[in-house]
């Protein structure tokens, strides 16, 4: 065996020694060896809470005959369901049924976007209502108490 060979046979063996230990510590410490990163429910309900003041807001006012705000509370209600969207991960079991209301959130303020803010506020309160119904819903699928 040459000098080549045998300094690639220690490598090999020093390598195949430091991965084994690494296993051998996670197992012992009863750790995985790396983490995907996962949001926390602390960012989830900071999340989930901005969207239910602007859903809130946004119906607020819509009685008070404000077309202007409920356009932008309903976008800003409809970015913070997408970033809820963005931050659950698949393998949550709660995603699939927040998703379907997540996204009801941001189908209903894209009717309030398209209609726009210089038509009748009452025109407006509709698909607000049930973007705040949506928004609701979703809270409670992800496990927090929708505050009103």
């Amino acid at each position: 065996m040459g000098i080549h060979m045998q300094r690639l046979a220690v490598t090999q063996a020093v390598l195949l020694s430091a991965l084994l230990g690494s296993l051998n510590l996670a197992v012992l410490l009863d750790r995985p060896l790396a983490r995907a990163a996962q949001p926390s429910d602390a960012a989830l309900k900071e999340q989930a809470d901005a969207l239910m003041k602007n859903a809130e807001e946004m119906v607020a006012h819509g009685g008070m005959g404000d077309a202007k705000a409920i356009v932008h509370h309903c976008g800003e209600a409809s970015r913070y369901a997408e970033a809820l969207l963005a931050q659950i991960p698949p393998s949550d079991p709660r995603r699939s049924q927040a998703s379907v209301s997540l996204n009801e959130v941001i189908q209903q303020c894209k009717r309030v976007s398209e209609i726009g803010a210089h038509a009748d506020p009452g025109l407006l309160l509709n698909p607000a209502i049930k973007a705040r119904s949506a928004a609701r819903e979703s809270v409670k699928s992800l496990g927090f108490n929708p505050k009103r």
